[in-house]
């Protein structure tokens, strides 16, 4: 039975206290799991299911794979580029400068995902090495064609989104199915341990799901505000990812979880 000191104490034996408990959790936590939800009342999972889907029908969660977030958590809005450049920049600077470490060798080959960490590390590549960056962002492949850097650019066409300034769409995709880079590195709306990796928009995520599988070595880089986030599409799960770099607000338990699935985790 639950004995965290926050809930009520002593067994729940009606379905209502139960229910009460668990929105409280969620709203804690900000999120629970079926799995630990059972173990912790003593009831089954499909029990938690179904607390869950009541819950859910009162506007108090909202159910995902695997347990339920706190309402409103669960979004399909993005805030504006120029927003997101100015939300946790000094992270984001730390965790482009980390990412260099993980570069390929002098005349490799990696991809840039749009977005305003990796613009971050496609201004900061070393002047003494050339690459070919591949990239569906306008700025960044700006950035590296117009910079001292011997490296060379490759961008993708497509579809241009406003809310990002990626380039999406089928023209991307026919690219993307082609090619084979020593390292991609990917950015993340949200980051949880059993869904995996998530944004909102779906053209965005078949992009993100074709980079991914168009590296030999997947690096996520985000910072830790994304790490327990979850958004409306999937791109990637766990065990298609080789390594995460993100600051020092990620919490131990969840470095330990990302390791335990051979993932590298780098803190900037």
């Amino acid at each position: 039975m639950i004995t965290d000191p926050t809930l009520p104490n002593g067994p729940l034996v009606y379905a209502e206290e139960r229910q009460h408990a668990i929105a409280a959790l969620v709203t804690r936590d900000r999120r629970v799991s079926v799995t630990l939800a059972a173990e912790a009342f003593g009831v089954t999972t499909e029990t938690v299911r179904r607390d869950l889907a009541l819950l859910e029908r009162q506007g108090l969660v909202h159910r995902v794979h695997g347990g339920a977030v706190a309402a409103g958590l669960l979004t399909t809005i993005e805030p504006a580029v120029a927003e997101r450049d100015q939300a946790a920049p000094e992270q984001k600077d730390r965790i482009a400068r980390a990412a260099l470490d993980l570069l390929p060798a002098d005349g490799g080959s990696l991809l840039l995902d749009a977005g305003t960490t990796t613009r971050r590390i496609a201004a900061l590549l070393p002047a003494d090495r050339s690459f070919m960056v591949v990239t569906n962002d306008a700025a960044i492949t700006t950035t590296v064609a117009t910079s001292t850097t011997g490296s060379d650019v490759q961008m993708l066409g497509g579809r241009i989104r406003a809310a990002s300034l990626a380039s999406v769409g089928p023209q991307t995709l026919a690219v993307l199915a082609d090619v084979r880079v020593d390292v991609a590195f990917v950015g993340t709306n949200g980051l949880t341990l059993d869904h995996g990796l998530t944004t909102p928009d779906l053209d965005e995520a078949a992009v993100k799901a074709a980079m991914v599988e168009a590296g030999r070595r997947v690096v996520v880089v985000t910072d830790s505000s994304k790490i327990g986030q979850e958004t409306l599409v999937r791109f990637a799960r766990l065990d298609q990812i080789d390594a995460v770099v993100t600051d020092d607000g990620i919490d131990a338990a969840t470095v330990r979880a990302l390791e335990s699935h051979d993932i590298d985790v780098v803190i900037a």
